[in-house]
């Protein structure tokens, strides 16, 4: 299983789509910056990154200091720096005024449809929300705006089909619509990164680009694989049939850190995942992320996250039930 698979495996994430819009030219609105909205959208989430999917017609994105760009129908764009932004049929226009956005999501997802009755354009907005920390690390080194064309990947039609479906499902009393727009928002985030990889060009950096990398990507799949193992950077380099040194370059280059950082780095994030989500004893969770000592572990944790084991644990499951 390669390094971005066993990420999205073992990591919580949170999607879902909140407004079906269908906007008539001329029409502009404006979203503001994502950790000003995370609180309404998936309150106690410490990241929430926004998408839109064109599913007709075509539109505008502009964003401060940016050109705008065009928008057709099939493609979707992701904010990985939950950068404010406006959607528009034609650069310049001012956006709608509207209600307050906890009034507007009331009920999700929200159906829109206004303009001046022009060409019409349908998009639905998503949002994924998820770890801080992993999304520091699955988003670093993308550009303010990601944009790929679904329908150019053969998961395109389906997932179109299948979002169309699950917002019919959702306005019917059938239960489990919202369920099904969850996973389809987090599937259609992870196509968007599955294409964006197979489509980033030379001299790009960050941890997809990492997992893109031949000499990289084997070395992250691995420990991605067994972070347990007591790697060494030896091992690592046979492992991606590369010299010590062109794999700690080439890491570094890309990734921002050094092999061994970063296994450090991965296995707490791992830890936090297990600490939050399970009662599983802290010498377990150790030894699952390659320490035999808890005092080893404790310190580990400590140096990342500010607080020992135990007590992280008690203040997110505080959090979790204020």
């Amino acid at each position: 299983m390669d390094a971005l698979s066993e990420t999205l495996r073992v990591v919580r994430l949170v999607g879902a789509i909140f407004i079906n819009a269908r906007f008539t030219a001329p029409w502009c609105y404006q979203s503001p910056r994502a950790d000003t909205v995370a609180p309404v959208l998936e309150p106690g989430a410490e990241r929430v990154v926004i998408f839109h999917l064109i599913t007709e017609g075509e539109c505008y994105v502009e964003m401060a200091n940016e050109p705008p760009v065009r928008l057709v129908a099939g493609d979707a764009i992701v904010f990985p720096q939950g950068d404010a932004h406006r959607m528009t049929s034609q650069p310049g226009l001012p956006p709608a005024t509207g209600g307050r956005l906890d009034r507007v999501l009331a009920r999700r997802p929200r159906q829109l449809d206004y303009g001046g009755g022009g060409p019409a354009t349908r998009l639905v907005c998503g949002y994924l929300a998820c770890d801080a920390r992993l999304a520091g690390m699955l988003l670093t080194g993308l550009p303010s705006l990601v944009r790929v064309n679904v329908r150019g990947s053969n998961a395109g039609a389906w997932l179109e089909a299948s979002v169309r479906y699950a917002l019919a499902e959702a306005r019917s009393p059938r239960p489990g619509g919202a369920g099904v727009l969850s996973k389809l928002a987090e599937v259609l985030f992870i196509e968007v990164l599955r294409l964006y990889m197979n489509e980033q060009s030379e001299g790009r950096t960050g941890w997809l680009a990492g997992v893109g990398d031949r000499v990289v990507g084997a070395a992250l799949k691995a420990m991605h694989k067994d972070p347990a193992h007591a790697w060494t950077l030896d091992e690592l380099a046979r492992t991606a049939s590369s010299s010590r040194s062109v794999l700690a370059e080439r890491f570094q280059q890309l990734v921002g850190s050094s092999p061994m950082q970063y296994l450090t780095q991965w296995r707490m994030l791992l830890a936090a995942n297990l600490l939050s989500r399970s009662n599983a004893p802290l010498a377990s969770i150790a030894e699952d992320v390659g320490y035999q000592t808890d005092t080893a572990f404790s310190r580990a944790f400590r140096r990342e996250y500010g607080a020992p084991p135990a007590a992280w644990r008690r203040s997110q499951s505080m959090r979790v039930q204020a």
